[in-house]
């Protein structure tokens, strides 16, 4: 009987109804502590790691030794964003916790529109935003109209001697506190979001390299696949789906 009330209650709401309850994106990106447990507990040694990660420097240089570990060819802290990580290591990444990467749709959706119930920090509930920071992008961990040289965030090292632009990413949750709780959903570093089947996919939402232009929702960034880059980072996303219940992309099964 409980079974029955299940399926018909799911083809009673609409998909995006358990979708919104359910999807859970994390609050903040994936850190070289985290991404350092996964990669000791499966033996992974990444593309960066092997080949070097690469950098913007008048077009595109691979330097030997700015991996994940050490994004600048020097020690970082744990609790900074893992980049110079592909596409498929970082799905690996998120499945080993369980997670998947966000589509596009889902890391927009996340970003932008306000979906508490109670939203706190003067965010309202159903309203869509310019920037994941609100109205505004101050707050957040970009060049120029982010103002973050004049109001850097806690404990943010000062990577400028070791690069042509910018001074690097900060660590992990020290920056404005954005829509929906989330932290860093612009600037930063940009994150990996799925597109499709194909050799590139999407990277959202700015880093510290750019302006405020790219931390807006019809940006439309993508990069190859297999590129492991100094600004590019990532967060998974959890389907929270009830035990009884498991529900795919088009597919209801009821164990």
């Amino acid at each position: 009987m409980y079974r029955q009330f299940l399926v018909l209650l799911f083809w009673i709401l609409p998909l995006s109804t358990w979708a919104d309850q359910h999807l859970k994106m994390d609050t903040s990106e994936v850190t070289i502590a985290e991404f350092s447990e996964f990669a000791d507990a499966v033996g992974l040694l990444t593309k960066a790691e092997k080949e070097g990660g690469m950098v913007y420097e008048s077009g595109w240089v691979t330097k030997k030794g700015w991996n994940w570990r050490t994004p600048y060819g020097v020690s970082s802290p744990p609790d900074e964003p893992a980049v110079h990580i592909t596409f498929d290591e970082a799905s690996a990444f998120c499945r080993w916790k369980k997670k998947r990467l966000p589509s596009r749709k889902e890391w927009i959706d996340a970003a932008y529109t306000e979906n508490r119930e109670n939203p706190t920090d003067g965010f309202q509930k159903g309203k869509t935003y310019r920037f994941p920071t609100g109205d505004s992008p101050e707050g957040a961990n970009c060049l120029k109209e982010c103002q973050i040289e004049a109001f850097p965030p806690p404990g943010k090292k000062n990577y400028s001697i070791k690069l042509r632009r910018g001074a690097g990413h900060a660590r992990v949750a020290t920056t404005k506190k954005g829509v929906n709780g989330l932290y860093d959903m612009g600037a930063n570093v940009w994150e990996w979001a799925f597109i499709g089947q194909g050799p590139h996919q999407g990277t959202m939402g700015g880093s510290w390299w750019y302006g405020a232009r790219q931390m807006e929702a019809d940006y439309g960034a993508t990069k190859p696949r297999d590129m492991a880059v100094v600004y590019i980072g990532f967060r998974c996303i959890d389907e929270e789906w009830p035990s009884i219940i498991r529900i795919g992309p088009h597919v209801l099964s009821c164990s």
